[in-house]
């Protein structure tokens, strides 16, 4: 039997889109799928659809799901659309099939194999995210803190909520390089989520990032402290990740003019 596949984006708007359409086509549960736009490779025997995003849609489906099934499992399909697998869309819409069915109980079926599924992909955005809570190093920038992170996660939400109440009396910045987005938060009126579709931001953040004094006397402390005797790079990298270094102010570059000053 074809198979009909609804191509959707990767924000979570877009995911609950797809899965409003798939659901409502009426073609069933078994004979339709869905992927994401940006990573699909056509197949013999398949029907695409293309998926438009309305905000209707989305209202529709995170209305049933909290009432219907609970609100846990809305948080739990909210932060799974979050994580970097490329086929979280169609495990989601396979989760919700059995949600609307075992209802409440289904957060807790791990027996199930696509809620184990969406239990794992939780675990590894939940972990990258507790790391970088760690990680992320902020530099000056006039009146506000800014840092750049590269995560495998869209972890970006949840880094603001935490950095949102240890923060909260500060104007910061978070910029994901690699989805081209920033959290912004501004202390005493809350945060938001904002695009950089032409780079623009992305260009001021680095330049903001190389006339930071204070980074550059970071990096020398942080220099100085170490012991050459007892160095492990083993140890470390099980303990801090190479890819998280190349974000993080003590392993970058100490610039021309501090240097001279040492």
């Amino acid at each position: 039997m074809e198979e009909t596949v609804f191509l959707c984006g990767e924000e979570f708007e877009d995911i609950m889109s797809g899965i409003y359409d798939a659901w409502t086509s009426r073609l069933g549960h078994d004979k339709v799928k869905l992927e994401s736009e940006k990573n699909w490779q056509p197949r013999l025997f398949c029907q695409y659809r293309r998926v438009e995003t309305d905000l209707a849609k989305v209202q529709k489906v995170v209305k049933a799901v909290r009432e219907r099934i609970s609100e846990e499992a809305f948080q739990m399909v909210y932060e799974a659309a979050l994580s970097m697998r490329a086929d979280r869309a169609d495990r989601i819409y396979r989760f919700l099939i059995y949600g609307f069915h075992y209802r409440s109980k289904v957060v807790d079926m791990l027996q199930i194999p696509v809620v184990f599924d969406i239990f794992d992909m939780l675990r590894h955005l939940k972990n990258e995210a507790h790391l970088l809570t760690g990680f992320v190093r902020f530099s000056q920038a006039g009146q506000a803190l800014v840092s750049t992170i590269g995560p495998k996660n869209d972890v970006l939400v949840l880094l603001a909520r935490h950095f949102a109440d240890r923060l909260s009396g500060e104007n910061w910045l978070i910029y994901d390089e690699k989805r081209n987005k920033a959290a912004i938060h501004q202390k005493g009126r809350g945060w938001w989520i904002v695009r950089d579709g032409n780079g623009q931001l992305k260009e001021q953040l680095r330049k903001a990032a190389e006339g930071d004094i204070y980074a550059d006397l970071w990096k020398c402390f942080f220099n100085s402290i170490a012991i050459a005797e007892r160095k492990n790079p083993i140890c470390q990298r099980s303990f801090l990740p190479l890819r998280y270094r190349k974000y993080m102010t003590e392993f970058q570059c100490i610039s021309s003019a501090v240097r001279q000053d040492i």
